[in-house]
């Protein structure tokens, strides 16, 4: 499984956000862009513009790969089902980002660790593979063992996020259940994002 390795910070200022939700917020000392400040910026033509959107949705979901993304956006196609819908329940269904909504990481990136170290449950069996899709009623949790660590329970304790509605916590357990395919409306994102024109970017450059 590959593993993002650059510049967190670089990508949140590049969005004007802090998308990761890092505890050091990137942008209270880097607010502008990267790049050379007080510069025009060119009105962006409709392949920038989705591009943009393209990237902002991988940073969303912990930087993942292209290759990942277009995997999703084919099988997404296959369905009955609305394809920016799918595509994005797919996305939030893995089960690294179901362990960051359920709140025992602070960062996406934290909850990658937590599975590759094998620290996380899925219906009482280990599964370390962070790409694993939850279905509806099946039960996350922390591994026994692995619920003494500092970084879990400050991410619990943490008040800088809710539990979205789609996902039911039983803090004192470790442990949470996806209740239901979450709407994108529901997503919890930290920056709008079209996905339509996502959709549209993958479909015309494949």
């Amino acid at each position: 499984m590959s593993r993002y390795t650059g510049k967190k910070n670089r990508v949140a200022r590049r969005f004007g956000v802090n998308i990761f939700g890092r505890l050091r917020n990137p942008l209270v000392h880097k607010a502008n862009p990267p790049g050379v400040h007080g510069a025009r910026r060119r009105k962006k033509s409709d392949y920038g513009i989705q591009l943009e959107e393209k990237q902002k949705l991988k940073a969303v979901y912990g930087m993942i790969s292209e290759h990942q993304l277009r995997r999703y956006f084919r099988e997404a196609l296959k369905k009955e089902e609305s394809t920016a819908t799918t595509l994005t329940q797919m996305l939030e269904c893995r089960l690294d980002v179901l362990v960051y909504r359920l709140k025992f990481a602070n960062t996406i990136f934290g909850a990658h660790q937590l599975v590759s170290h094998g620290h996380i449950l899925v219906d009482g069996k280990k599964v370390n593979i962070r790409s694993f899709q939850v279905k509806p009623g099946m039960v996350i949790s922390v591994k026994e063992k692995s619920r003494g660590m500092k970084a879990v329970n400050a991410a619990l304790e943490s008040p800088m996020r809710d539990v979205p509605e789609y996902i039911s916590l039983e803090k004192e357990n470790y442990s949470g259940t996806l209740l239901s395919l979450p709407q994108p409306e529901q997503m919890p994102w930290p920056i709008e994002i079209n996905i339509p024109e996502v959709c549209d970017f993958l479909a015309h450059t494949a």
